[in-house]
């Protein structure tokens, strides 16, 4: 609309040049002024049509579908420009307190999971919008998703109740965030494009590398400038990205943000086959995500809910299409002997019934829609969090943690000590893990309370057991003491943020460690199936990737899927 206008305007000026000299007599002050009010009306008019438009800023060019070109182009330059203001201001002593903190709040391995999962494939399964409470959940006498509820229970998987999702606007770049590098999002918009293409890291995929060479991909069914991942990737230290140019994506293939799951897993399987091991590998579902659309084809049969929220009753199908998939995967991984080499972790990236519609939800949970309030909303936020390994000593945890906590988690079980790292998460495993789990807002939950944060020190506080609300007038002793982790909460975030925004780790380089260099051919992702396939060549008998180790023959004939728009060309492997 503003670009609109701006044309329009400029085609009135050259008709009117006749009458410049009244024109001459405007200030620039007005014009100005002008054309800041313009410049607000179109960012208020997008602001209307799409809600959080610049808080959600996960691809550059939906933001200039709906703001216009001029005023996407002024109001990145603003951004750009605050910026670099803030990072040629910040000086290098800027990382002292940061790493103060980070060797005060560092927690110790635990010395009987330290290592077990050393040189054993890595593999991370985006669950997408899943939430803990689908976890053994029935839905007209049907598990929603018995292959998960099979793995959460085995005695090989460590699973975790009591695992909150932390995101805030950027959901699941937030989540990625996090879990890649142990810092969390920004508290305005998504950390991804703002700032990770430009950043210094000390991300997973390079750690692992360093210290154990492992290799690392990301598969992961929508186009890769979205979140900026083809940018942030390679400052991360992902070697490969196979997004959905990777894949076919013909017919019926696509739904919603990208290539259906179950086709996405099948088809990396040509790419998974040829990674050297042990490689640490990203797999990013789409399908069970908002508004949770799925073709009666993709359905078995599954009989969902009948509320009167279709988000709701959808959201069902598309978790139970998800879990499917997850079990044609594991399959795989069985029959190909992948299986016994990996570690495999899920986990839910963020909720997926938004607090709006939790009314609806709450008589399936077995709570009253009048009574749900915003204690009901927080306990919700559970996600799932598991690790799995053949000999794992697993079981169901009580521990409160968060997607903050598990990047030490991993790396102490690949027996890599995290304390040199700046992280701000704690092992789970450890003896010294603090179970104040903060919120992207400042609310937290522990183990007996949920703090939901009001204002500057003001908290609503309710009782995990019965979810009363606690009046701390009258409770002077849980008042200092909410106050108090309120404190550490803000701290933790205020750091986090500090680091970020300020582009901190490039004063900081631990001792070993050898910072990312993403212009390097090796991040390059244009010329990665080249690659790949020339490692493997040049390697000839010491290649490690399963296609070597099975003699120059593929797997993808092990791929079982009844996914009805599988072509099976498209899961072929290379020679």
């Amino acid at each position: 609309m503003a670009d609109f206008l701006v044309v329009a305007i400029v085609i009135f000026i050259m008709f009117s040049k006749s009458k410049l000299f009244v024109w001459r007599k405007l200030s620039a002050v007005a014009w100005t002024s002008f054309g800041l009010m313009l410049f607000t009306f179109n960012l208020a008019i997008s602001e209307m049509n799409r809600p959080q438009l610049l808080g959600r800023l996960f691809d550059q060019t939906y933001i200039v579908k709906y703001l216009g070109l001029n005023t996407f182009f002024v109001y990145d330059s603003i951004k750009t420009v605050n910026s670099d203001r803030v990072r040629k201001n910040t000086r290098s002593n800027s990382i002292d307190v940061p790493l103060e903190y980070q060797q005060e709040y560092y927690a110790k391995p635990n010395a009987k999971y330290f290592g077990v999962a050393k040189k054993k494939n890595i593999i991370i399964i985006h669950l997408e919008s899943f939430q803990q409470f689908l976890i053994n959940f029935k839905v007209n006498d049907q598990e929603v998703t018995p292959f998960l509820n099979s793995l959460y229970s085995d005695d090989n998987t460590l699973a975790y109740k009591n695992f909150f999702h932390q995101v805030g606007q950027g959901k699941t770049s937030d989540a990625e965030t996090m879990l890649e590098t142990g810092l969390f999002g920004l508290p305005e918009g998504s950390f991804f494009p703002q700032l990770g293409p430009n950043n210094t890291f000390q991300a997973a995929p390079a750690i692992l590398s360093q210290k154990q060479d492992y290799t690392s991909a990301v598969f992961h069914g929508n186009v890769s400038s979205f979140y900026s991942r083809d940018k942030v990737y390679p400052n991360f230290g992902y070697n490969y990205f196979f997004d959905q140019k990777s894949f076919v994506t013909s017919g019926n293939s696509n739904i919603g943000f990208g290539l259906k799951d179950k086709l996405m897993f099948a088809q990396s399987i040509k790419y998974l086959e040829q990674l050297q091991q042990p490689f640490y590998a990203k797999y990013i579902t789409v399908t069970n995500h908002y508004p949770f659309d799925l073709p009666s084809e993709d359905n078995d049969e599954f009989i969902t809910t009948n509320t009167n929220n279709n988000v709701i009753n959808n959201y069902f199908l598309t978790a139970h299409y998800l879990d499917n998939a997850l079990r044609e995967f594991f399959d795989y991984l069985k029959k190909s002997g992948l299986y016994n080499k990996s570690m495999i972790v899920l986990y839910g990236d963020h909720y997926g019934i938004s607090n709006d519609k939790n009314p609806d939800l709450a008589p399936l949970l077995g709570y009253s829609d009048t009574e749900w309030n915003e204690f009901n909303n927080t306990q919700l936020q559970r996600v799932p969090f598991m690790m799995h390994m053949k000999g794992l000593k697993g079981g169901v945890k009580d521990t409160y943690g968060g997607e903050i906590d598990v990047l030490p988690t991993i790396l102490h079980l690949a027996g890599i000590n995290s304390k040199k790292y700046l992280q701000l998460g704690q092992d789970l495993l450890s003896s010294e893990h603090s179970q104040i789990v903060p919120f992207r807002d400042g609310s937290f939950v522990t183990p007996e309370y949920t703090a939901i944060k009001k204002g500057k020190a003001i908290y609503d506080v309710y009782s995990n057991s019965d979810g009363s609300k606690i009046d701390l007038s009258e409770n002077s002793g849980l008042s200092s003491d909410v106050n108090e982790w309120g404190k550490q909460v803000d701290q933790r975030l205020k750091i986090s943020d500090k680091i970020n925004n300020q582009n901190l780790l490039r004063f900081y380089t631990p001792i070993g460690f050898t910072p990312v260099d993403p212009n390097d051919k090796k991040y390059n992702y244009q010329t990665q199936l080249d690659r790949l396939l020339k490692t493997r060549d040049n390697l000839g008998n010491s290649s490690t990737s399963l296609y070597s180790q099975n003699g120059d023959n593929s797997s993808t004939n092990l791929y079982d899927s009844n996914a009805p728009e599988l072509d099976q060309s498209s899961i072929e492997g290379f020679k």
